[in-house]
């Protein structure tokens, strides 16, 4: 249980910056994996590290500004839906970000990376259920929050 007033876990991360280090840390590691390169083969957008930020950013408890200008957790969703990627992506992608987050410099904190590593389970987990071809996406899901202690409903 986080003490009260502990900040957001965005805040605590260091904000924009931190979450913007993270996501290019993150990229670097995808694309150096023998398996998740293929994911990046095609590409990616100039703006690829900016919008991952965006999108954990409001996760974590920072600007809403993923859901306002990106379609939120379903337009996240819908970007690695119906792919046919392999289950064990999923894994692969979380030791990415467990490794990246030494890379960008986060806060070694237990209780943080303890909250951070149950986050990115969740996540991969959530992409996972929408990889199968033929996946569809709701128009309407809601954005997940993340705190010190979990998923917040």
């Amino acid at each position: 249980m986080r003490p009260v007033g502990r900040p957001s876990l965005y805040e605590f991360a260091g904000g924009h910056d931190a979450f913007l280090a993270l996501a290019a840390a993150v990229t670097e590691r995808c694309i150096a994996d023998p398996e998740l390169n293929h994911a990046f083969s095609h590409g990616l957008s100039r703006s690829h590290n900016e919008n991952l930020a965006a999108y954990w950013e409001e996760v974590f408890g920072g600007p809403a500004a993923y859901s306002r200008n990106l379609g939120g957790h379903s337009g996240m969703l819908t970007l690695h839906s119906a792919t046919g990627a392999p289950g064990e992506w999923g894994d692969r992608f979380e030791a990415c970000f467990i490794a990246a987050m030494d890379d960008a410099e986060l806060p070694a904190d237990p209780e943080f990376r303890k909250a951070m590593r149950g986050y990115i389970h969740w996540a991969t987990r959530q992409v996972n259920r929408y990889s199968p071809i033929g996946s569809t996406v709701g128009s309407d899901l809601a954005m997940p929050h993340w705190s010190w202690d979990g998923l917040q409903e």
